[in-house]
């Protein structure tokens, strides 16, 4: 019996998102890609032109044995900004923006549940204006956009704008982070 679900987070840079979720405990697999959108198969360069609907994204498959849903979500809504509309940072465009694809209900309950509470709470300043949205279809990235930032750790987006972003995840989430051995 499987304990794996997936579900499909869009929280700017997917290099960010994928090197983030690719360090939690009890998550399988990242793939860094596209949906949302109305194009069929699109490519990078087509997802920059603006004009595709897709954010950019990755599914992330999980152990439920060993993360919860809630876990992998508060690790989403601590590690990037949900108020800012298409834009994460300096990343500017409709690929960028904050959205959750559920792939049941549970993930829709769970997602809408945990935005209104952080909008009681007024968590942050501005509205969160993250979409809550129906999985219909993913795109899988470019191979050369898989497991960026590992294999480009010295690049400067890496290192000015990933790796100070693990660093402050690492130390919030140190607990949930994969052990030296897997």
């Amino acid at each position: 019996m499987t304990h794996t679900e997936t579900i499909t987070l869009g929280s700017g840079c997917f290099w960010c998102t994928e090197a983030i979720y690719q360090r939690l405990e009890g998550v399988v697999k990242v793939t860094s890609g596209y949906s949302g959108g109305f194009v069929d198969n699109p490519t990078y360069e087509q997802v920059c032109d603006k004009n595709t609907g897709h954010a950019e994204v990755c599914q992330i498959a999980f152990d439920t044995t060993k993360i919860s849903l809630d876990d992998i979500l508060a690790v989403y809504w601590k590690t990037h900004d949900p108020t800012t509309p298409n834009q994460q940072g300096n990343d500017v465009g409709p690929q960028y923006r904050s959205v959750i694809f559920f792939h049941n209900e549970q993930q829709k309950e769970v997602a809408e549940k945990y935005k209104a509470e952080l909008t009681t709470a007024k968590a942050w300043d501005k509205p969160i204006i993250t979409e809550i949205t129906a999985f219909s279809k993913f795109y899988s990235a470019e191979s050369y956009h898989q497991n960026y930032y590992n294999n480009n750790a010295s690049q400067g987006y890496c290192r000015y704008v990933i790796g100070p972003k693990l660093e402050k995840f690492e130390k919030v989430f140190a607990s949930k982070l994969k052990k030296d051995d897997e």
